[in-house]
């Protein structure tokens, strides 16, 4: 055989025996942040989140929401627990949300920052909106063997003006987020753990925590389970149907 031959075919064979992406062109900042929020939040969903409000004294207080989601930008919470809570629900759509209290006549309206549960936690983390609705990615780079994603917010709505986000390469989900004031404060650190299937195969991370140099010595602790892909109707995502979630259980 021709020796050019030879070498021509070793080389189509050596290619074959390469594993798949080899050659594949590296992912941009948004295609990372684009598979961040699929994999955090898949599409319509329901799913039960348990919020544990921790003190400097070890005293705790916890809340158990059912929490809906629907598009990118319609999500409404449920209060299943304490029964002094129970009824409540929130609806959030787009940068509007409200709180609905029974026999307290129409929804309140209630800001991003404002938080329905106390803690650390404030709305936007509790009801949040996908990363790529929200954030622009200004850098992508590498640390400590993980995705650092630098983002700016696109206006002036959103909750944090900046974030830097680190995402696990393998799994592409967040282990750990730093959130910025305009003025570069540090409001708060979101700590991402116990990657695990959550339900309905969503791989994702069940626990969420958070401190903040604003709050010294308070933590607070979000955990997600039972979640199911669903396919509820606009109608649940209104004003007018807060009162009627709970029948949805």
């Amino acid at each position: 055989m021709n020796p050019e031959k030879l070498i021509y075919m070793l080389c189509l064979l050596m290619l074959t025996l390469l594993p798949s992406g080899v050659f594949a062109e590296p992912l941009t900042g948004s295609q990372i942040l684009s598979q961040v929020d699929k994999n955090m939040e898949p599409g319509d969903l329901a799913m039960y989140r348990k919020i544990i409000n921790i003190e400097p004294d070890g005293k705790k207080k916890e809340f158990v929401l059912w929490y809906l989601r629907k598009d990118k930008d319609k999500i409404v919470t449920l209060f299943v627990s304490p029964a002094s809570e129970e009824g409540r629900a929130t609806l959030r759509l787009g940068d509007n949300m409200w709180l609905y209290i029974p026999n307290v006549g129409k929804p309140i309206r209630i800001t991003s920052l404002q938080s329905v549960v106390g803690g650390v936690f404030n709305n936007a983390d509790i009801m949040r909106l996908d990363y790529e609705v929200e954030y622009d990615v200004t850098s992508l780079e590498e640390d400590q063997g993980q995705y650092l994603l630098n983002l700016k917010a696109k206006t002036g709505t959103v909750a944090y003006d900046r974030l830097k986000m680190w995402v696990l390469k393998k799994e592409v989900v967040p282990s750990r987020i730093e959130c910025y004031a305009a003025t570069g404060m540090l409001i708060k650190t979101l700590y991402f753990k116990d990657t695990k299937d959550i339900g309905d195969g969503v791989v994702r991370p069940a626990v969420m925590e958070t401190d903040s140099p604003l709050y010294k010595g308070y933590k607070s602790i979000m955990i997600s389970a039972d979640l199911k892909k669903t396919g509820f109707s606009d109608e649940v995502f209104t004003l007018n149907y807060l009162s009627r979630v709970k029948d949805l259980r």
